[in-house]
């Protein structure tokens, strides 16, 4: 029997999703609640890696099992074997033909940055921070000269490991909450360190060190050396997943309006 998991986790203490030779991932905590409501060994595969301090509001996974057990039991079961900042929301069987990875047609980003001349205290590791103003007007002119299909090279990490450069983004908003601005980003798929370099090339224009138009330049040029530093990975956000309507799964694009 396959299954099909959608949980959250704040990532602070992680050292990102896949699993580790010596723990400490999300994948190695899930796994292991898994395993004993299981009765047996249980591997997952998730939708979207996560790096470490980076936070997920709708991840999704899947796992094979022989284990004949209500769905309640794969929820609140596995939940009271989590760390306290993980907790699966749903659970439901699903086709064996059913892949967390493979079978999804999009995931989502979200980015918080918190801009205001104090540094977070209530919101600490889950926000990244910015002390000086940002024209929230223009990063969102940028950002949407990041739209379509493109060779995103000036925004992948040197260690990335996808085959292409070329996603198509979809989705590059940016909206101003008070002292809060709110990133959110939708593409067929993400190359790593992607959003939150993006999110690094946005804060330049916003406090006008280059115009709209730079980073619209930075992306044609393909190069990571002429592009801005990575952002932090705490203001990050596994925002959801989109999968076909036919797989008739409990959370599809995730539950995005939710900001912390």
């Amino acid at each position: 029997m396959r299954i099909a998991l959608g949980l959250e986790y704040e990532g602070s203490d992680f050292c990102g999703w896949q699993s580790q030779a010596g723990g400490g991932a999300v994948q190695d905590a899930l796994e292991s609640a898994l395993s004993i409501i299981a009765d047996a060994p249980t591997r997952v595969a998730c939708a979207g890696r996560t790096d470490a301090g980076v936070h997920a509001l709708a991840q999704v996974v899947h796992f094979d099992t022989d284990a004949v057990r209500p769905d309640t039991a794969w929820v609140r079961g596995v939940n009271t074997h989590l760390p306290d900042s993980v907790a699966v929301r749903w659970a439901q069987p699903v086709s064996s033909d059913f892949h967390a990875r493979f079978s999804a047609l999009g995931r989502h980003y979200r980015y918080l940055l918190l801009n205001r001349a104090e540094r977070p205290g209530l919101m600490a590791r889950r926000v990244s921070w910015f002390h000086r103003p940002l024209d929230a007007k223009a990063m969102a002119e940028a950002a949407g000269l990041l739209l379509g299909e493109h060779d995103f090279s000036a925004f992948r990490a040197v260690a990335c490991q996808a085959r292409s450069p070329v996603k198509t983004l979809r989705r590059a908003d940016v909206a101003r909450h008070g002292d809060l601005l709110v990133f959110d980003f939708e593409a067929s798929a993400f190359l790593q360190h992607m959003v939150r370099n993006i999110v690094g090339a946005l804060v330049y224009v916003g406090k006008g060190a280059h115009p709209p138009e730079w980073v619209g330049e930075i992306l044609a040029g393909r190069d990571r050396a002429r592009a801005a530093p990575t952002f932090d990975a705490c203001g990050l956000y596994f925002a959801g997943v989109d999968y076909d309507p036919a797989w008739q799964l409990k959370v599809g694009a995730g539950e995005t309006a939710m900001i912390l």
